[in-house]
């Protein structure tokens, strides 16, 4: 289908197509003599070097040929069109080096790959070879109709390899393979036309060279004049910072009739170039930048008046420039810039101008601007900014004769006061150091009802604002010593900037879009009144005359309406009160003063307290929060909480807080480690109002005693429960209470006695306890002994620092008895065969542990990790465990006996520092660990890197072996076997 498209694409085209190809071959011309075909039908005959080429109808054997050559040139279009496509979504900098011919339009955006385009070339390549093969074969003269015919093709195949191929190929790659600057593409471009003569005729097709810059070159006024001559099509030229600007300016203006855009900076041009413009139609854009003005008579120094007449002139840019007169008649100009430069007399006649820029043109007089401006009709843009001869008159005199009149800028222009200035369509206005600018002039500005953009900085005689502009978007009020009050009214109000006005005392705004508002550091700011239903974020930091009372202004009951989310940032408040039934989201991040906290928010979902370190009391009665965080207040002494969907309570670190009434049905978290100060009755109400705890962290809260825990009857459903670093002398309420507690932790309190696990074996107390850390405690070593036969159900058990733990032994004679464990353990406890479940036991430095001995009937366990680091009398250790997969023996420094008797899953083993064990009980201890891998026997000195042979030989297992020396020499060594 492709195919018949594309033959019913090229049947249509014309033969005069066909015609103007041939012509743009150097030595080509046509011949307009008119012959009849074989069947009568009217050809035309082209002479090319002394041969006669006939369009007409073709012979039938080379209809083939045609339909390929053209297929061909239809896909090169194509190339043509994808590399536009890439040209026109490229960077500004590659649109203005590589322009896209008007001719060259594409309708596709599709992409072409450059297995594609070097596909093509291929293809083409080889009609170029067989056609030149042929043509020099055939050159001497006109022969026979076949050769004839096929030099018509060699020549078309000529014609389209530069025309369609090169010169798409060439912009292709430039834009797509290897994007370059405009410099560097123009000089590729002549590298590109020192190949041959094919590809120096595109290379210097006038495509590439319509738009001509030599910004800072050097380029003599012979080379300018010989690219002139060639590229007369050019439309853009740019001349900055070039020597010989003007004559080369002249130079182009006469030989390039379609230049559009002309660009001059710091060069020199004489008053006769601006009579010369008119010699170039086209031109719609001039930009002279610091340029110097001389007459060719008088010389340099002798300034001139400047005369610049010109119909078709859309944009001109006087920049940086001294002038004497300048007198513009342009009827098409649309924008003017003279900033920066210096100028007596200006005259224009420019009736479609619509934007006019005069800042820093101090030297022309009020008259002068009046009379220039008063003269364009259609002007919606003017900066007059440090125009210092500007008066409130001038204004009045334009805004009657300018009504559309929509941007103004009269900074620092101290005689514009503005008063009795009516500018009904204006939009922006920007008033920057206007000494004159005072509260009368707020009159004349509210009549502009279509404001949208007002600045007022450095104004220092204005005093108050008010505004009831109902497009008004954004205001700005910078530096105004004397402004005191400030009254907006707008429904579209979205920034209000306001810095270092010191006097500002009152501010009331009413917007339905504003959602920041920043009032930072108004020391006198004492009063503020807001209407504002999409109020985010409000930062007062500073404002340090403000009171507590001003979180009346957001709360409900009075006239303030705000949205959901809010960011209330005011450094000076001690004290916050807010009650809304539509606050969702508050933060309170920067409210370093506030010592007391009060909200009634139903649906407060979310609430962020960073830096509020001085916050003392706090009630939450009522709010929606599900999670709460308080940790961070540590001078937190009471707290009220009613959130009936709260989940997780944090008071971590809140180690004054002795007042807690927490009432929370749905809480499932709470931790309060490190609070000190709670009291048997705080916790005790807690309890009771908040029924679902499930996880419940109590370190360090020393003040709870037995009668605290006894409310724990009201936790059915605690899971975790953390007494470490408590004075609890009993557990006999969490025996009591707590049947469905799985995890418990007892670090460190050093007031239990042995007697206070009794019920754990004796009674089977916590059938579902899984996890007990006894660490750092002092349960002594019968209550241990016990907690190992008779707790068949826990799965983790932490002795880490138990000093009074001395052997670790199970099964021997030491071990108790039958009769014993029925008289030690209830009945439905005494353990049977494969119900132990341990698998985690961490005896961490356990200073006076000297032996551990699991014989074989600890299969039973499921003992699958065994920590005995640390432990510095540790001498001897005989293991049977069938699970063990990790044994840690590292700075066991008495170690002397290692037996491993049946450990087939071991898999790493720790021997760092065990500085007694010889290489003999390693290679016994190691024999039967048939699934071992890590060995570490770092700073262990009666081990060789020597005998490694024979450890891999007793453990063929065995891939790593860590090993190294002892003291500050020490270096590590990792060796790999394999």
């Amino acid at each position: 289908m492709a195919d018949r498209r594309m033959k019913a694409i090229v049947e249509e085209e014309e033969e005069e197509e066909e015609e103007e190809a041939f012509a743009r071959l150097p030595g080509v011309r046509l011949s307009s003599r008119t012959c009849t075909g074989e069947e009568g039908a009217p050809s035309r005959e082209v002479v090319a070097k002394g041969e006669i080429f006939t369009f007409g109808e073709r012979r039938e054997s080379d209809e083939a040929t045609a339909w390929d050559l053209k297929r061909k040139r239809f896909e090169m279009f194509n190339l043509g069109r994808a590399c536009e496509n890439t040209a026109a979504s490229s960077s500004a900098a590659e649109e203005s080096a590589l322009p896209v011919a008007s001719e060259y339009n594409s309708q596709s955006s599709s992409t072409l790959s450059e297995n594609k385009a070097t596909y093509i070339l291929s293809q083409f390549s080889r009609h170029f070879c067989r056609g030149n093969t042929q043509d020099s074969k055939d050159r001497g003269g006109v022969g026979k109709d076949k050769s004839d015919n096929r030099n018509v093709e060699d020549v078309k195949i000529h014609t389209y390899m530069m025309d369609d191929i090169l010169h798409k190929f060439i912009l292709f790659t430039s834009i797509n393979i290897f994007p370059i600057s405009f410099l560097f593409w123009k000089k590729n471009l002549c590298r590109v036309g020192a190949t041959c003569k094919e590809w120096r005729a595109v290379s210097t097709h006038e495509y590439f060279w319509r738009r001509l810059k030599f910004e800072n070159t050097r380029i003599s006024q012979k080379n300018f004049a010989i690219i002139c001559h060639r590229y007369r099509n050019a439309t853009e030229l740019n001349l900055s910072n070039v020597p010989n600007t003007c004559m080369l300016a002249r130079e182009a203006m006469a030989s390039f009739r379609h230049l559009e855009t002309l660009i001059l900076e710091r060069g020199v041009l004489s008053y006769k170039f601006f009579h010369a413009l008119s010699a170039c139609p086209a031109l719609s854009t001039l930009s002279i930048s610091e340029a110097t003005i001389y007459d060719e008579d008088k010389g340099i120094g002798d300034y001139e008046n400047i005369f610049i007449h010109h119909d078709r002139l859309r944009d001109l840019q006087i920049l940086k420039c001294y002038l004497v007169c300048v007198s513009l008649r342009c009827c098409r100009l649309q924008t003017l810039s003279l900033k920066h430069s210096t100028m007596m007399r200006l005259k224009l006649h420019c009736p479609q101008l619509h934007v006019f820029d005069l800042s820093s043109c101090r030297d022309l007089g009020d008259f002068l601007i009046r009379s220039a401006v008063m003269t364009c009709p259609l002007l919606a843009s003017l900066d007059m900014s440090s125009c210092t001869y500007v008066s409130d008159e001038t204004l009045r005199e334009i805004a009657s004769a300018c009504p559309n009149l929509s941007a103004l800028d009269v900074s620092y222009c101290p005689n514009v006061s503005f008063e009795s200035v009516r500018l009904p369509m204006l939009t922006e206005l920007k008033l920057h150091t206007c000494d004159s600018i005072t509260s009368a002039s707020i009159g004349a500005i509210s009549h502009s009802r279509m404001l949208e953009v007002l600045q007022f900085h450095n104004c220092c005689q204005l005093s108050s604002i008010s505004l009831d502009l109902p497009h008004l978007r954004d205001i700005s009020l910078v530096h105004l010593p004397k402004f005191v009050y400030l009254n907006l009214r707008s429904p579209k109000l979205a920034s209000i900037k306001a810095s270092r006005c010191s006097a500002l005392q009152h501010v009331s705004i009413i917007s339905n879009a504003l959602q920041k508002l920043v009032l930072e550091k108004q020391e006198s700011l004492a009063t503020l009144s807001l209407q504002c239903q999409n109020l985010i974020d409000v930062d007062l930091d500073n404002c340090v005359s403000l009171t507590n009372s001003i979180c009346q202004v957001f709360s409900e009951g009075v006239v303030a309406q705000f949205s959901d989310h809010w960011f209330l940032i005011i450094a000076s408040l001690s004290m916050v009160e807010l009650n809304s039934h539509s606050l969702v989201s508050l933060s309170l991040v920067g409210c370093s003063s506030m010592s007391v906290l009060q909200l009634s928010c139903p649906n407060l979902q979310k609430l962020n307290l960073d830096g509020c370190d001085l916050l003392k009391r706090a009630s939450f009665c009522r709010v929606g929060l599900e999670s709460l965080n308080l940790g961070i207040c540590p001078m937190l002494t009471s707290l009220q909480i009613e959130a009936p969907q709260l989940l997780i309570l944090e008071l971590t670190g809140c180690g004054m807080l002795s007042q807690a009434l927490v009432n929370c049905p749905r809480l499932t978290s709470l931790d309060a480690r490190f609070c000190r100060e709670i009291k048997d009755g705080s916790f005790s109400r807690t309890a009771a109002s908040c029924p679902n705890i499930q996880s419940l962290i109590l370190s360090s809260c020393t003040s709870i005693g037995a009668d605290g825990l006894s409310s724990l009857c009201w936790l059915q459903q605690l899971t975790l429960l953390d007494l470490s670093y408590t004075h609890l002398m009993s557990l006999q309420p969490v025996f009591d209470n707590c049947l469905q507690l799985k995890i418990l932790n007892l670090s460190a309190c050093k007031n239990l006695a042995d007697s206070c696990l009794d019920a754990l074996y004796k009674e089977h107390a916590l059938p579902s306890l899984r996890e007990l850390d006894l660490s750092y405690s002092s349960v002594g070593q019968t209550a241990i002994s016990h907690l190992l036969s008779c707790c068949t159900n826990l799965v983790h058990l932490n002795l880490n620092g138990c000093t009074n733990l001395h052997d670790l032994v199970w099964g021997s004679s030491n071990s108790y008895s039958c009769e014993d464990l029925v008289e030690i353990c209830p009945s439905n406890s005494i353990p049977e065969e494969n119900e132990h479940l341990l698998e985690v036991l961490n005896c961490t430095g356990c200073s006076k542990l000297e032996k551990v001995f699991i014989p074989s009937m600890s299969n039973r366990f499921h003992l699958s990790k065994l920590s005995l680091k640390l432990s510095v009398n540790l001498r001897e250790v005989d293991l049977t465990c069938f699970a063990l997969r990790t044994l840690n023996l590292s700075n066991c420094s008495s170690l002397e006996i290692l037996k491993l008797k049946n450990c087939p899953r071991l898999i790493n083993l720790q021997l760092q520092g065990c500085s007694m064990l010889t290489k003999e009980n390693l290679e016994s201890a190691i024999s039967c660990c048939k699934m071992l891998v890590i060995l570490n026997v770092n700073c262990c000195p009666k081990i060789k890197a020597a005998d490694f042979g024979r450890l891999c030989a007793a453990c063929p297992s065995l891939k790593h072996i860590y090993a190294g020396g002892m003291g500050s020499s020490y270096q590590r060594i990792i060796h790999y076997l394999t």
